[in-house]
């Protein structure tokens, strides 16, 4: 199969030429302008003859050009209507061509240019209208106030265009911000609530699965002599668990829906629960919380949430043999709420009942990350990693308490 080759040709774009409207806007000027043609005018001007006519008509065409090149038109008509006045043609027909001329130049802009331009070409057209005939040249030398003004009202209408220009400029861009703002509140609020469900449901869902090994553990290891009151133990444990999860999804989502008679975030006072669920799936914990410590909600609920995910993290990874230490007390020099979970990561004492595949790779979770974004949420810090005095994990956070 032969192989095709395409070429692209980059063209360069095109100069900006007159449209139709340009074009149909020159005509009309022209032929509004016919009747000053046959106007005598003394100091023998005459009606146009031929050649008259032609730069008539070459002096009003030129105005198609006047958007894109308004220094260029008035350029063109500097030698177009020197030449129609140098052959003593009626002097007014084109008075209104050059009125558009310079009010085109003006609009355009810049300032500076029309500054420099018209007083220049206005004395310019004077010094050769006196050398062909003084008389029209100390005429056009009167009638300059009206060239000037049309040049000041072309400068009015460009500074409120671009006035006008500035405000639209400006509503666009509040808009931006103003969706870029909504945009990135939208985002900061599903991180909020996917950093809540996985807080709650990891540490349920790890807490059940403790539960359910070990009373599947005490059915199958030695059905002779069955355990009952354990195995009692452990679905109580799991229906506790339950009950909290469900609790806890109720209080999440009345946040969401920002029900006026929603429950408060969880705070220091609830640590105590999570402390008595890990205990449910046989984890020693050690918790010493300074319940007295005077801090802002949004603090109490980050401080929740870190040990609660550092407890689901200790159960899951340490086994129900796990002992945790669990310190939440205030700081009053650094002004700083102070946390700090210890696990010993003891192994798990009650082996699988029956071997299982091996498992394929997971993928990281986010309880970590989710751990360090509560503590940034409040203007804290968290550190998490092995500890190094002992085997074991170690989650420490400072969270201000300032409001």
């Amino acid at each position: 199969m032969a192989d095709v080759l395409t070429v692209r040709v980059h063209r360069a774009p095109r100069a900006a030429r007159p449209t139709g409207r340009d074009w149909l806007f020159a005509a009309l000027l022209g032929v509004l302008s016919l009747p000053l043609a046959f106007v005598a005018q003394g100091d023998n001007a005459h009606t146009p003859d031929a050649l008259g006519w032609t730069l008539y008509g070459l002096s009003a065409l030129t105005l198609a050009w006047r958007r894109h090149h308004p220094l260029g038109v008035l350029v063109a008509l500097l030698f177009t209507e020197g030449a129609y006045h140098a052959l003593d043609n009626a002097h007014s027909a084109l008075i209104a061509v050059t009125i558009v001329a310079i009010y085109s130049l003006a609009v355009a802009g810049p300032r500076r240019r029309t500054l420099a331009v018209v007083p220049g070409l206005l004395a310019l057209s004077v010094v050769m209208m006196s050398l062909i005939n003084p008389h029209r040249g100390m005429e056009l030398a009167r009638i300059s106030g009206w060239i000037v003004a049309t040049a000041l009202a072309g400068e009015a209408v460009r500074v409120h265009r671009a006035y006008v220009g500035a405000i639209v400029e400006r509503a666009q861009r509040a808009e931006r911000t103003k969706e870029e703002t909504a945009a990135r509140r939208v985002a900061e609020e599903r991180l909020r609530i996917a950093r809540d469900l996985h807080d709650l449901l990891a540490h349920s869902i790890t807490v059940i699965g403790v539960q359910t090994s070990a009373a599947a553990h005490v059915l199958t290891a030695d059905p002779e002599r069955l355990d009952r009151a354990a195995v009692a133990q452990a679905l109580e444990g799991i229906a506790g668990t339950c009950r909290e999860a469900r609790g806890e999804l109720r209080r999440t989502l009345q946040v969401l829906r920002a029900d006026e008679d929603g429950a408060p975030p969880p705070g220091l006072t609830g640590l105590a629960e999570l402390g008595r669920v890990a205990e449910l799936a046989g984890a020693t914990v050690s918790m010493s919380v300074d319940t007295r410590a005077r801090v802002p909600g949004a603090v109490g609920a980050a401080a929740y949430r870190i040990v609660q995910q550092a407890l689901t993290n200790a159960v899951q990874h340490g086994g129900t043999s796990v002992r945790i230490e669990v310190t939440v007390v205030e700081d009053h020099a650094a002004r700083a709420l102070r946390v700090e979970v210890l696990d010993d990561g003891a192994p798990a004492l009650v082996p699988a009942p029956v071997p299982a595949p091996v498992p394929a790779p997971r993928a990281p979770g986010f309880g970590l990350v989710g751990m360090r974004e509560r503590a940034r949420s409040v203007g804290g810090t968290l550190d998490a990693g092995p500890r190094t005095d002992t085997s074991g994990f170690a989650v420490r956070a400072l969270l201000p308490c300032a409001e």
